[in-house]
């Protein structure tokens, strides 16, 4: 994998020519979204979206969101828009809803894994749809982040992550969100929650008449199953067990743990606050 000397882009004009360059060029940016950072490539690009699988690690079975910046551009991607997804489009467009659509033929195998369909979204943050428009393509855009790592807010976020590993990331601030998309699927005659979100089952039963929740969202995907949207096979951060969040100095929260009950609990915590805690844990990244 090619080295880079990653840059951080202003989230200004400048910066959005910049980072629109190098998506027409092939490259990846990592862009502001309202919901998460998102690892951008040209989502009509076969081998730019390639590289968003090998910069973060993602296993090449997990299918991308597709990022449109106009209604417009919707029928381009999807092979049929519903009568329910242009409702839901109408209340929640822009904003962190994701759609499964049956896919065009100008859809890559890379972006859908394969698959007949595509997940497409409007974000709501002006610079990212500001970066679709200059670009002048959608953007194939999972979070900007190594694989099961945490999804990043900040732009800082993505170059503790990333840098080195593609060559620019364009600085929006803090993501209002904070938490991937609500994805659906609208191929049906009702729209049936992927995963969940921003968007809520309720607000989505509001406009359609009725919402469905696919067994993946509470339980595992059957072992062969192909997974239709992100989060279904590979899960964002849903722990079954009693999950306690501890404020204070890596000190404090190791003497917590090693107070607990041998056998009884794991540990999670940043690269390097590992060392004096006795019982199993797990690092997620740099803080």
């Amino acid at each position: 994998m090619r080295e880079y000397a990653t840059r951080l882009l202003p989230g200004d004009a400048l910066g959005v020519k910049e980072a629109a360059a190098l998506l027409r060029a092939g490259e990846l940016v990592g862009i502001p979204t309202e919901t998460v950072y998102g690892l951008a490539a040209d989502a009509l690009n076969g081998g730019a979206v390639s590289r968003i699988f090998t910069a973060k690690g993602r296993p090449q079975d997990n299918p991308l969101i597709v990022h449109i910046a106009d209604l417009d551009a919707l029928p381009l991607l999807a092979a049929e828009v519903p009568e329910l997804a242009a409702r839901l489009a109408r209340a929640y467009w822009p904003g962190p809803l994701t759609m499964i659509f049956r896919k065009s033929a100008r859809i890559p195998d890379e972006v859908s894994a394969g698959l007949a369909t595509v997940a497409v979204r409007m974000p709501s943050h002006p610079l990212a749809r500001a970066v679709i428009r200059e670009a002048g393509t959608p953007l194939a855009a999972p979070s900007a982040n190594l694989s099961g790592s945490p999804s990043p807010t900040l732009a800082a976020h993505v170059m503790a992550d990333l840098a080195g590993r593609i060559p620019a990331v364009l600085d929006g601030g803090e993501c209002a969100v904070g938490v991937e998309s609500t994805v659906v699927d609208v191929t049906g005659k009702t729209p049936c929650l992927l995963r969940p979100g921003g968007i809520t089952p309720a607000m989505l039963a509001a406009v359609a008449g009725g919402v469905s929740v696919h067994p993946a969202v509470t339980g595992r995907l059957p072992e062969g199953a192909a997974a239709a949207s992100p989060g279904m096979k590979y899960k964002h951060y849903a722990p079954k067990a009693h999950v306690v969040l501890v404020r204070g100095t890596p000190a404090a929260y190791a003497a917590f743990v090693n107070a607990r009950q041998a056998g009884q609990v794991a540990a999670m915590c940043f690269d390097g606050e590992e060392g004096a805690l006795r019982v199993p844990y797990i690092t997620y990244g740099r803080r």
